[in-house]
């Protein structure tokens, strides 16, 4: 049986494994999220904080004047593992985070790390709930059932509720 710990660190390896989540902001854009890929190293992770690179004038940067409350999804590869994230968006532009989290991958979409365009969000997230999925957790409910119990009976180990920061 996993504990809140083991299934939050699964999530971290699966996130960095497939850094690519669907990110909203409460309360802007009508609630519409959208595909957006994280950055972060251990000294992140530790402190429940996820980077993206986005541009200054970008709808999603523009609609952050609206609200800073953020909430995504995540679904890693082969749906083994999903979550729920809230928290907290702010622009940060110190260039020691820049240098830290830039990459080849990054730099295709900029003209250099000092591109007046570049904008570095940072999403301070508060909180999660990770569910972990597999054969078992999709057949079951179904034997739970077959054998006259709920179907939920026993899943609970499968759920993370942590907070992160």
């Amino acid at each position: 049986m996993a504990d809140d710990r083991e299934i939050e660190d699964k999530f971290w390896k699966a996130l960095k494994d497939s850094p690519f989540i669907m990110l909203g902001i409460e309360g802007a854009r009508e609630g519409a999220t959208q595909p957006m890929t994280v950055n972060f190293e251990d000294q992140d992770r530790h402190s429940g904080v996820l980077w993206i690179f986005t541009a200054k004038d970008h709808d999603f940067t523009r609609a952050m004047g609206q609200s800073s409350q953020a909430i995504a999804s995540y679904s890693a590869k082969g749906h083994s593992l999903f979550a729920s994230l809230r928290g907290t968006l702010t622009l940060d532009q110190d260039p020691a985070t820049i240098e830290r989290l830039w990459s080849p991958i990054v730099a295709e979409w900029y003209e250099g790390k000092d591109d007046p365009k570049l904008a570095l969000v940072r999403f301070d997230v508060a909180d999660a709930k990770i569910w972990l999925s597999d054969v078992e957790g999709f057949l079951k409910p179904a034997f739970n059932k077959l054998f006259g119990r709920k179907p939920e009976a026993g899943m609970k180990e499968k759920v993370a509720e942590v907070t992160l920061n």
